[in-house]
């Protein structure tokens, strides 16, 4: 499961530009506990399951960003970069290893806007999607507010269905139509967006 997407796993931030970026984020990330899982910064070491599960066609075509084939070396750029707090994304990664799963059930991020406002952008291992992981992800950063954000943003591809249920199951709510370059199709997609107000 992965929302339209803005995640940006090569560092070229797609899609629409509605709202303009914002800025670094420049502080540490907190620890965001889930029932199932932990949400917390990435390590080093997430660079191997990050390029196994981004060289998945059925995760780069979700996303606008995440080419297909997925470069070797992209993963640990990607790492590096974010570890760097050179980007105004911050970025989180499921884990579940105190649970008995993996260290690396998926990513979710959030890019900071404009006006005090985020961009959500999350993806889940195919071989867990419909498991609900997603949508307890996006609740968790929803609950916490980790930027403290007055909203935050998505972006879902229209034949991502899944996707927005995660989010309208977390209270986003419809804004509107749009479409997005899909580096991994090569094609301008269709896409819904939604908006959630917080605080």
């Amino acid at each position: 499961m992965a929302s339209g997407a803005h995640f940006a796993l090569n560092g070229n931030r797609g899609g629409g530009g509605r709202l303009m970026k914002h800025g670094t984020i420049g502080m540490a990330l907190p620890v965001i506990p889930a029932d199932r899982f932990v949400l917390r910064p990435l390590r080093s070491s997430d660079a191997g399951l990050i390029q196994l599960y981004a060289s998945d066609r059925r995760v780069a075509e979700m996303t606008t960003t995440i080419p297909h084939p997925y470069p070797p070396g992209a993963a640990e750029a990607f790492v590096s970069r974010t570890l760097a707090e050179t980007d105004a994304r911050a970025v989180w990664a499921l884990d579940a290893s105190a649970h008995g799963s993996s260290e690396l059930l998926g990513l979710i991020s959030l890019d900071r806007l404009d006006r005090d406002q985020a961009e959500v952008g999350y993806w889940v291992a195919p071989a867990l999607w419909n498991a609900g992981y997603a949508s307890e992800a996006v609740g968790a950063i929803v609950t916490a507010n980790p930027l403290t954000s007055k909203a935050l943003f998505a972006t879902v591809f229209q034949d991502n269905p899944g996707s927005a249920r995660v989010l309208t199951n977390a209270g986003f709510e419809y804004v509107g139509d749009a479409e997005a370059h899909s580096v991994a199709r090569g094609a301008n997609v269709p896409t819904w967006t939604y908006i959630r107000k917080l605080g």
